[in-house]
Parts: structure tokens; sequence; C-alpha cells
């Protein structure tokens, strides 16, 4: 059972004006501090704790979870974060359970996605294996869920009560009952390392970014046969338009986002966007999409339409992944051994 560590007396520690270079136009202001106007986007940061990685927003609950592993196995420091998307205060930190107590090794999440129709959290716990869920409610673990090879990150469909995981060690995508809490259907691609996911809940599609053979793997609902589209160089994760006939790739290798029209299967565009680029979404709101390159420290504003870079905003060092809700980013930084605490850094995107 997870232990939680409340801390809603504790302000969140706030990085220095000098730890995020903006790009011109771009405004920084401080967590807990009013947001100043310009044409650009506002950028707030703010510490949270050591080895941040990723990071999913609640409509439900209003906050953001974010997840957060230090070290290599065994690894005895993790944190499923509950924070405040306002003033990226901690409002509660949970610790994993404990997987082996002559180690004192954990159940360490790394990828996270919110399941608001049941109230839970999902994350994958990549060195056990696993994939586990969590209560939004009060932080405990209701479930852990085995055999998902380098379990690497996790997608909702709340619509058709479906939740998928990515196994980059094997090339297995599994999914699991969002009410039973149990696995009900696995699909191997011989030679694949799925890496990124996301879901079209209006058909139920699944779409997983290979990074092995650079190509997107898309599985319609029903089907265990599925299609390939070659994408660009490394691709590490995957986004859909708001209509989803469009999709996204962030290719690592190229530093590139790669625009993809679905009916035929082609790549349209392919838009530089910064060395490493490693996670990226589609704000619903303007249709832009927005990569995080973690090699350049960057976040960078994309008009899909025109193939276009729109802006592009410093972040901390090592940005390693971004969720968008109604025109905010928000963006994991993971810096390594030689930091305390990462920082979580929130972009009010400007259109």
């Amino acid at each position: 059972m997870s232990v939680p560590t409340t801390r809603t007396s504790r302000r969140t520690a706030v990085a220095a004006a000098v730890a995020v270079a903006l790009a011109a136009g771009s405004t920084l202001t401080l967590a807990g501090t009013a947001s100043a106007h310009s044409t650009g986007s506002t950028v707030t940061t703010a510490k949270l704790t050591k080895g941040l990685y990723q990071s999913s927003y609640s409509e439900r609950n209003d906050v953001l979870w974010v997840t957060a592993a230090v070290g290599r196995p065994p690894v005895t420091e993790s944190h499923l974060l509950k924070v405040d998307p306002e003033t990226l205060e901690i409002e509660a930190d949970y610790t994993p359970p404990v997987t082996d107590a002559a180690t004192g090794a954990v159940a360490a999440v790394y990828g996270i996605a919110v399941d608001d129709e049941h109230n839970t959290v999902w994350t994958t716990n990549t060195r056990n294996n696993t994939v586990s869920v969590y209560s939004q409610r009060t932080g405990e673990r209701l479930a852990s869920l085995p055999n998902v090879d380098h379990a690497r990150e996790i997608v909702v469909d709340e619509r058709h009560d479906t939740v998928w995981a990515s196994g980059f060690g094997d090339g297995t995508l599994v999914a699991f009952d969002t009410e039973s809490l149990k696995e009900k259907e696995r699909i191997t691609v011989e030679g694949a390392g799925p890496t990124g996911l996301t879901v079209n809940e209006k058909t139920g599609a699944l779409y997983a970014a290979d990074l092995n053979n650079d190509r997107l793997v898309e599985l319609q609902r029903g089907s265990t046969t599925p299609r390939f589209i070659t994408v660009g160089d490394g691709p590490i994760s995957v986004s859909l338009s708001e209509n989803g006939r469009t999709a996204y790739t962030a290719n690592q290798t190229s530093g590139t986002l790669s625009v993809i029209d679905l009916k035929t299967g082609v790549v349209t565009k392919s838009v530089a966007t910064g060395a490493g680029a490693l996670s990226v979404a589609t704000d619903e709101r303007s249709g832009d999409v927005v990569v995080v390159n973690r090699t350049a420290a960057t976040l960078t504003v994309v008009d899909p339409r025109k193939g276009a870079v729109e802006e592009t905003v410093a972040t901390g060092a090592n940005p390693n992944h971004v969720e968008i809700t109604d025109g905010t980013a928000y963006v994991t930084d993971k810096s390594g051994a030689t930091q305390t605490e990462d920082a979580l850094t929130r972009i009010r995107l400007a259109r």
C-alpha cells in the first residue's frame, strides 16, 4: 500500500528566473506571482523533486499527476505527486510499495495516464515490468498488473473502458479493462519497440511509435493485424489531431516532427524542432502541435497545417515530457544525478 506524505503546508521551491531563458517574445513568471502580458507564451517554473518523468492532467479533480523515479535498479526512491496546476505546489506525495525488502526497492513509477471516469491514475513500472493502478482520491495502489516487458507508456480510452500499455522489451501492446483492472488483450508486433502511445477515443484505434523501425503502428479496435506507416528517424512519441485524421510523431534521432495523413498513410510534412525531440502533444484549442526537445532544452510550437515553427521556448535542462490541457503545456524536466530537484514548467501558449 502506498504511503502518502501530504505537503499542503509546503510552498514549492521556485526556480530563479535565470534558470529558464526564454525565447524572444516569451515572458517568465515565478510560481505564485501574477503573469505578465506579452505576445508570446508565458512561462512559470517550480522545483518539485528529483527524477521527474511524465505528467497527466485530471479534469475531474483539477490536479496534475506527476511521476518521478531516481537511479537504476534497485530503485529505492520514487514518487507519485499530486500537483496543483495553478500554483504548482505539491498537494500530496505518494510512495510506491516496496517490492524487495532486502534492497528497499519500490515499484517505481514512470509513464502515467489518468482515467477520470473511474477516478484512477495508471502508471508504468518500467523496472518491474508491471503496470499499477492508483486511486485518485486516496493515493492507494489498487492493483499491480504483471508481464509488460519494459512497460514504457500508457494511455486511457475512457469511452471503451480500456487502458493500453506499451511493452518496449518484447514488442507488445497490452490492453487492460478499466473496471475489472485485468488484462483483456495482448498484441505482439514482432521486432517492434513500441514507445509512445495515443488513442482515438471515437474509434478505439491505437497508435504506437515504433522506435526500432522508424514507423507508426496503427491498430484498429477489434483487429489483431497492425498497419505500419513509415515516419521520421527515431519516433518515440505520438499524438493525434482533434478530428483523428492526422498523427504526429516526435522523432528523437532526427530532431523532427512528422505530420502523417492517416487516410493515405503518408508523411505530408517534416518539421525540424530541435535536437532530441522526445515528446509531442496536440493543443486542441488551436490545433497547434507542441514538441519538447531534450538535447536542445526547448519547447517548439508547430503549426502542422503550414509545417512551420511558430515559437520556440527555452525550458529547464533535459525536458522529458509534455502534457497539454486547455492551451497550457506542462513540461517535466529530468536533469540527472547532479540535481537535487527537477523542475515542472508551465507554459501558457500564446494562441
